[in-house]
This record gives structure tokens, sequence and C-alpha cells, in this order.
């Protein structure tokens, strides 16, 4: 059966497909001449399945700004996840799919005044703030609100810049004031949230954070807030969960153990999405480089569209021809297709050598590189088609899409491809 370009829709595959198979499938049997996201389902609900095995306290309000394609999302939502919203536009997104209000945080510490009054509108009562004038916004506007404290507390080493220079207060200095105001206030504060950076590469930072959290919590117990239930130890996993999973379990049992009464949720995206995603590019010109005489590649994808974090964060990425052109490797650069000289995701490398219309895949794709690609020059952003092995669609109608929170579920996959 031919491949369904329907980004509603589940392609069905067999269990011994690979994703490079079913590409290589799609491109044969389609003419497909746009760039296109794969998404693999299985690879999505092995992460989930991670995640719960290595933090079973952590319940994930998932990041809906890290990648917000609405399949990914129904899925999220079968397994009972929050989400993080940060915008009224999220907060909708979520919603339409049926999600109750009550599994959104909405994790703006400095909110549009009229998304403060759509979430109050719609039932949305958690959000963070860390500064005075948030307070004033809140006991204004929604009032009745649970509130979080987010506070500061960053990682030494991130893929990107520290949330800190942006957003949180100071734990010690600032956050007593703060909670001071909230209590005289009559507002009602609930819990402490914090974030250590987007791609955290220091497990320990977990550790200093959450200890930092107990002090606060400790401190809005004494000066009156009684109802103290939540802790949001943020996001910026990424890699293997279990080189964060030891620390944090560790200091969650120490400083809010089982019987503490404190619920625990994070806000992680990148971790669930970045390896459920593939992208497939065409090579649709070729020159010589008239200064070292490299071979360069034009592909139909670049640095204004899904490579956009190599001008945002230095990200590196791995091209890989779909299919072994030739043995000889040649020095190369890999072009973007718009009119901007910048337009380069990289160059004097080896690749072989290969002809117009052939395809260059790039896994690990599913972190913010379509949540921040343009349609600069005119191109279109790439569009996501979902696919699924018969295994994880046996579990996933079995188990988990009979949640009766999230609609059309049920009727998104196709018949088996191949």
């Amino acid at each position: 059966m031919n491949f369904i370009a329907n980004e509603d829709k589940i392609n069905v595959i067999s269990d011994e497909t690979s994703i490079n198979e079913f590409i290589k499938h799609v491109v044969k049997t389609t003419n497909i001449s746009n760039p296109f996201y794969i998404l693999d389902i299985h690879n999505l609900v092995n992460n989930i399945k991670t995640w719960k095995n290595n933090l079973p306290r952590v319940k994930p309000f998932y990041a809906v700004k890290c990648n917000d394609n609405v399949i990914a999302l129904k899925i999220f939502a079968a397994f009972d996840f929050g989400f993080d919203c940060f915008t009224e536009g999220e907060i909708k997104k979520v919603l339409d799919l049926g999600v109750n209000p009550s599994r959104i945080i909405f994790a703006n510490p400095t909110k549009i005044l009229s998304h403060v009054k759509f979430a109050k509108n719609k039932s949305v009562n958690l959000t963070v703030f860390d500064n005075e004038m948030e307070l004033d916004k809140m006991k204004s506007t929604y009032e009745l609100c649970k509130l979080l404290i987010r506070i500061r507390s960053d990682a030494l080493t991130c893929k990107s810049s520290p949330f800190g220079i942006k957003f949180g207060c100071d734990p010690v200095t600032e956050a007593p004031k703060l909670l001071s105001l909230a209590y005289n206030l009559g507002l009602s504060v609930v819990g402490v949230s914090f974030h250590v950076g987007s791609g955290c590469n220091e497990p320990e930072a977990y550790r200093r954070a959450i200890l930092a959290s107990a002090n606060v919590f400790s401190h809005a117990k004494k000066i009156g807030f009684k109802n103290m239930h939540i802790l949001d130890i943020g996001g910026g996993f990424h890699g293997k969960i279990d080189k964060f999973a030891g620390i944090i379990n560790e200091a969650l049992d120490e400083l809010f153990p089982p019987d503490s009464g404190v619920n625990i949720i994070a806000e992680p995206g990148r971790y669930f999405v970045e390896s459920s995603f593939t992208l497939t590019t065409q090579i649709h010109s070729i020159k010589r480089g008239s200064c070292n005489g490299e071979i360069m590649y034009f592909i139909n994808d670049g640095i204004y569209g899904s490579f956009m974090d190599i001008l945002i964060e230095r990200a590196k990425y791995i091209p890989k021809p779909l299919t072994a052109c030739s043995d000889e490797l040649v020095l190369s650069s890999l072009w973007g297709p718009t009119a901007d000289s910048i337009d380069l995701l990289m160059k004097s490398i080896y690749l072989p050598r290969m002809n117009i219309g052939d395809y260059i895949i790039f896994e690990n794709m599913g972190s913010y590189c379509r949540a921040i690609a343009t349609t600069f020059n005119g191109f279109n952003i790439p569009k996501v088609y979902a696919v699924v092995n018969h295994q994880t669609l046996k579990e996933l109608k079995n188990q988990y899409l009979n949640y009766t929170n999230i609609t059309g579920e049920l009727n998104i996959f196709t018949e088996p491809i191949i």
C-alpha cells in the first residue's frame, strides 16, 4: 500500500522495517520534492517508558514549545502527561485535544496580560512568578490562580544560554521577600519551580536546585503558606536519563520523601522528542567551489528552516546519505536553499560523491528544529509524517489510546504499508 502523506494519520509498518527503510519507500513511491520529517512513534513510546522507569515519582509536563506536533501531543496526552505551556496559543492547542486544564501549567514567569485572562477563562489554574510586578498582575487579574515561585539555579554547563539570565529569582536574597509580598496580597503559593538550563550537561545541578527549593519550601511554610505541595524540577534533560535519574531520585528521597505530600513534576521537552524525529532532505544543485575545489551540495532545507540552531546554539548535525552513492569521499560543503550567503550548514567535510536528486537524512531532529524554523524566501516548514510499528500500535490501542480525555485517537492509523 502507498504511503499516506497526511500529517493527521499514523502510517503503520512491520516490526522489521527500519525508519531508513521506510524513508526509502516514501521517496521511491512518491514524488515528494520538499524536505519532510518522520516521527517514529516507537522511539517516542520507548522514551516515555524509560522516563517512567527511571523517574517514577516525577510526572512529566511536556514542554510544548520544544515541538508542538499534534500527533506527539496526542501520544503524550494518552500517557496522562501534563503540559508546560508558555503562551495562550500553546494552551489553546493542548485544550483543543480535550486535555483537562488541570493538566496544564502556565509556565511563564512574565505573562502577557491577555494571556492571563485567557488562562483564567479556560480554568488553567497553575502558573509561576519570579518578580513583584507579576504578583501585582495576578492579584488584579487572576487572584485565585495557584502559584509556584520560580527560583534561579543554573547548571554550570548547558547546551544553550542559562535560563537564569532571564527567569528566576535568587532563592536566598529575593525569594523570601517575594513570598512575604505574595502572602500579604492574599495569593496562594503552592510550591517551587526551577529550570537548570536547556540541554543540561551537569547532573549535579539538579541536586543543588532541589536543595535550594527545600529551603524555600521551609521558609514559605514558616510565614504561613500551608498548602505547599508541588515541586517543579523543570527541564534540561537530554541524552540518557539514567545520567540524571540517580542524583535526582536521591535528592528527592532525602529532601522531599514520598510521605512528604509533595507532588514532583518536571517540564521535559527535548528528552522525549529529539531522537524521535528524522529529517529527509534532497540535493537540488551541485557545483564546485572556487577556493579549495570542494563540492558544494545545495539541499532543500537550511539555516532559515530546520537548521536554525546552527546560528543560535552552534548545533552540530550529521548528514547521512540515504543510499550509498559511491565509496569515494570528497571534500564537501552543505548549503541551504535561500538567497542568503550565510545559509551554510557545514563546510570542509567529507561526503560520498552524490548526484542531483539524491537524499540526505539527519537524525535526532525533534528538539526545536521545526519549532523555530522560518518561511524566509517563501520556503515552507517541512511537514511531519508519523510512523508506528505493529508492536507499538498494539500497545497504544490496547492500553493508552482508549484514554477518554483526548479526541480523534482511534481513527488516526492507516492500514499497514510495508
